[in-house]
């Protein structure tokens, strides 16, 4: 399974950035899809999931702010980051867990290259 993310860059503060991640290789089903982030220094957190039945998570920092969202059709997780601080600066990862055979229900963790997101103030 390859995650392949895109939508990353530069905005200043207030402005606002889409991330995508499209999933693509051979498996029976994409079950979770999540966003994550790593600052320099610090570790990785996450920044919101989404389950396959359209159920979000957000972490704290974000919540009011970032919407996630997915098209099961396309096995695409988007991320629309709104009224983005420098805080939000980071590089984001896309993570997914797949079930790749079906007669093994157990699901693998797969994770993103990674884009960058830098917000100036």
């Amino acid at each position: 399974v390859q995650l392949v993310e895109s939508g990353g860059g530069l905005v200043q503060a207030g402005g606002s950035l889409r991330l995508s991640c499209a999933a693509s290789g051979t498996f029976i089903s994409i079950n979770a899809m999540g966003w994550y982030r790593q600052a320099p220094g610090k570790q990785r957190e996450l920044v919101a999931a989404i389950t396959s039945g359209g159920t979000a998570t957000y972490g704290d920092s974000v919540k009011g702010r970032f919407t996630i969202s997915r098209d099961n059709a396309k096995n695409t997780v988007y991320l629309q980051m709104d009224s983005l601080k420098p805080e939000d600066t980071g590089d984001y990862y896309c993570n997914a867990d797949a079930r790749l055979w079906a007669y093994l229900p157990r699901e693998y963790e797969y994770w993103g290259q990674g884009t960058q997101v830098t917000v100036s103030s």
